[in-house]
């Protein structure tokens, strides 16, 4: 053989390996969202009770991240055909200034996801028994390979219903955005609360949401401190559970629920401030009977006597304390505080911040 032509054969397998390389990477990007999909298919329908699906996965390599898009999950055995969770578009990558820090965890962001709580289908058993909400929690934090350092949600909802009862009663948070950071304690490692939370939403009967709070998420029972204040709700929104569970509806007026709950070493202390306010019950022409017309007058007696009048306000706080396997609430407290506030003096309408970690953590220590 001729010196050109070994030359020309070196020349040649110098260019074949890299080619060869190139074209090797090219089909691994080419398939990996398809085998990721399928894989994410499998999990999804490997959850007992439920079958799921998604129709897409991007993958950005540049910046270490994949994309799922439209993923919906559902029981198997279910009255209705509504998705427990649909999730319009999740972005899933790494969080490259903990990457800094020496630490690999991820960031989430979720775009336009819905969470369906419908009571009838979840008392429903399927053929496997009954389907367990932590079995899909469970897979869903199975699908991001490194542990979550920040979540943010940007225009969720939440919706709660029980299609049985007669009126039908639904629930729901609308434009809900949250942040969450530092949940894998990247940073602040010796705070005793290294997590923060922020959120807010719409709620029914157009109320305003927010949710404050600091936690410990690295515990098995996670250590917490949070606020929450449902603001200025049209109180007609919950004529449905009023009408169901105490037999009244409201003409007019607003609705308002303030809570606080801290949590130390699994022991929470807290309380829940619900709070009617110019509330002015529909008067009743229907012939509904002697017993119907009673307890529409014993109620309208009794708020005309509980309320503070100053505020035209009807409101009691409900303590909240103990091991979280036995949560009670107190039933003297409780109804101590209605005439608290329409006798002595009406409740501030705000989160009271009068309950907070150390509180918890010195009734479980007893002192």
């Amino acid at each position: 053989m001729s010196e050109t032509n070994k030359r020309k054969r070196i020349y040649k397998k110098r260019y074949n390996v890299p080619i060869l390389i190139i074209v090797i990477l090219i089909s691994i990007r080419i398939a990996l969202p398809y085998l990721l999909q399928d894989y994410v298919n499998k999990t999804l329908n490997d959850i007992p009770g439920y079958e799921g699906h998604v129709e897409d996965i991007d993958i950005a390599l540049w910046r270490g991240a994949y994309v799922v898009k439209k993923l919906i999950l559902k029981k198997t055995e279910a009255e209705t055909d509504t998705p427990v969770l649909d999730f319009r578009e999740t972005d899933i990558s790494i969080e490259w200034k903990s990457l800094l820090k020496g630490k690999i965890v991820s960031e989430i962001e979720m775009y336009d996801p819905k969470f369906n709580y419908i009571f009838e289908d979840q008392k429903k058993e399927g053929p496997e028994g009954k389907a367990d909400t932590e079995d899909w929690t469970k897979a869903l934090t199975d699908l991001v390979p490194i542990d979550i350092n920040h979540l943010a949600i940007h225009n969720g909802t939440a919706n709660f219903a029980q299609l049985s009862s007669s009126p039908d009663i639904e629930m729901f948070l609308q434009n809900i955005e949250l942040d969450a950071t530092n949940l894998s304690n990247v940073v602040n490692k010796d705070k005793t609360l290294p997590s923060t939370l922020h959120a807010t939403a719409t709620s029914i009967g157009d109320g305003s949401v927010t949710l404050e709070g600091e936690l410990n998420l690295l515990k098995e029972i996670p250590d917490m401190d949070i606020d929450f204040a449902l603001k200025k709700a049209n109180v007609t929104a919950v004529n449905d559970i009023t009408l169901k569970y105490a037999g009244v509806d409201f003409e007019s007026g607003t609705f308002e629920l303030y809570s606080e709950v801290a949590i130390a070493d699994g022991y929470l202390k807290g309380s829940i401030k619900p709070m009617f306010i110019n509330a002015k019950l529909i008067s009743k022409n229907d012939d509904g009977g002697i017993f119907k017309k009673l307890w529409e007058g014993f109620v309208g007696t009794f708020k005309f006597l509980l309320k503070n009048h100053g505020t035209d306000t009807l409101a009691t706080k409900v303590p909240l304390e103990g091991d979280l396997n036995e949560v009670k609430s107190g039933i003297l407290p409780t109804v101590f505080n209605i005439f608290k506030n329409g006798w002595i003096k009406a409740f501030k309408g705000d989160v009271d911040e009068n309950i907070n970690f150390e509180d918890a953590k010195r009734s479980k220590d007893g002192k």
